[in-house]
């Protein structure tokens, strides 16, 4: 099976991380996968090989040129699955195979990270029809897309993965040296963007009120974003500038998550949550919000706490107990650990993306078989 993976982002997030992992074990499956992705991006940096790797990126949704560039790839490849990994993604090879015609024969799939309705105008729905098939990251966001009108035989649930190997290969880094803290305050961490769906402007009401409980507590919120000026001044409002820190983006986030004593979670929306998963991996106790997929993730009581949205009073009522209870944080740590290791692994993942691309090419193969069938 060849399959080719467009992702437009210049960033490093989530769904670049999944977009990466998918290319590398299809390849490792014996599949032959190839990636467009942004030419001054952290996903074409990142990748490994550069073999099978073309930069292109639209600057807008509709670039038509960008379009007309991945059409003509497309007809020198000839992949038989189209695989986008973003929305601008899902718009480029809409065109793309408006614009070349019968002579493109892929079969177009679209992953689907995130909670976010569709369809919000007369682009957004006719890029969505082109989709034949979307890899839902949870339950939560199929039923969204069902909702907005997308047929449900075009919508699989692909959980996203996490690559086990190499979050138990990053050593643990001393968080209270490398960001001078006290020796003995306890740790609470958000690694995401600083972004408004991300719902840090909560967490950071909610430390307010953890300081009063916990006062020698620390939180690292690690990631970078818009909302970085805006949550730098909530925490000088809030007179928590020794107790609320915001790292920026950090390559070495999993050696920091390996040195909190909890994390949170306070999304507002969620498509899945992969930090949340790589916590789990971690092995570190978990309180999340209710939003979108987590509650897909979490066992609510079993390997972390559930609370409900835009709720800092909630949040303040989950992380103090835990704060005090190191059994409890060890036991939730010990069961996220294993449903991680025997749910959401990369090599999952990949299995069912592949499962599904040969589903999918498998409907086109019995199609034209018939269609033979009845011309002669």
């Amino acid at each position: 099976m060849f399959s080719l993976h467009i992702d437009t982002a210049r960033t490093w997030r989530g769904g670049q991380n999944q977009a990466l992992l998918a290319v590398l074990g299809l390849r490792a499956l014996g599949h032959r996968a190839a990636l467009v992705a942004h030419p001054r991006g952290e996903l074409r940096r990142r990748a490994p090989e550069k073999s099978d790797l073309f930069p292109l990126a639209p600057r807008t949704e509709m670039d038509l040129r960008a379009a007309w560039q991945l059409s003509r790839l497309m007809r020198q490849l000839q992949p038989e699955i189209v695989h986008a990994h973003d929305a601008h993604a899902v718009a480029m090879i809409s065109l793309a195979l408006s614009l070349g015609g019968s002579a493109l024969r892929a079969r177009f799939v679209a992953s689907r990270r995130v909670d976010f309705h569709v369809g919000k105008n007369a682009f957004s729905r006719w890029k969505y029809r082109q989709v034949e098939c979307f890899l839902c990251a949870s339950g939560s966001i199929r039923s969204m897309l069902i909702a907005d009108g997308v047929r449900a035989n075009r919508t699989t649930v692909v959980h996203d993965g996490i690559d086990l190997k190499l979050v138990g290969a990053a050593l643990p880094l001393d968080v209270h040296a490398r960001f001078c803290l006290p020796d003995h305050a306890p740790i609470v961490g958000n690694v995401a963007a600083l972004v408004p769906h991300k719902g840090q402007r909560y967490l950071i009401q909610a430390a307010a009120l953890v300081v009063q409980q916990v006062p020698d507590v620390r939180f690292l919120i690690v990631g970078e974003g818009e909302l970085r000026a805006t949550l730098q001044k909530q925490i000088k409002h809030l007179r928590l500038e020794k107790h609320v820190i915001l790292t920026g983006f950090r390559p070495d986030a999993l050696a920091i998550l390996k040195g909190f004593d909890l994390f949170v979670m306070s999304s507002v929306t969620e498509g899945l949550g992969t930090s949340v998963l790589d916590a789990m991996a971690c092995e570190r106790a978990v309180v999340a919000t209710r939003a979108g997929g987590i509650p897909e993730i979490i066992n609510d009581e079993k390997i972390g706490l559930l609370v409900p949205v835009r709720d800092p009073s909630a949040l303040a009522e989950a992380i103090v107990p835990l704060l005090g209870d190191a059994a409890r944080r060890q036991r939730y740590g010990q069961a996220g650990r294993l449903r991680a290791h025997e749910h959401f692994s990369a090599e999952r993942m990949v299995d069912e993306t592949a499962e599904a691309y040969v589903r999918l090419v498998g409907t086109t193969r019995a199609a034209d078989t018939a269609s033979r069938a009845v011309a002669d």
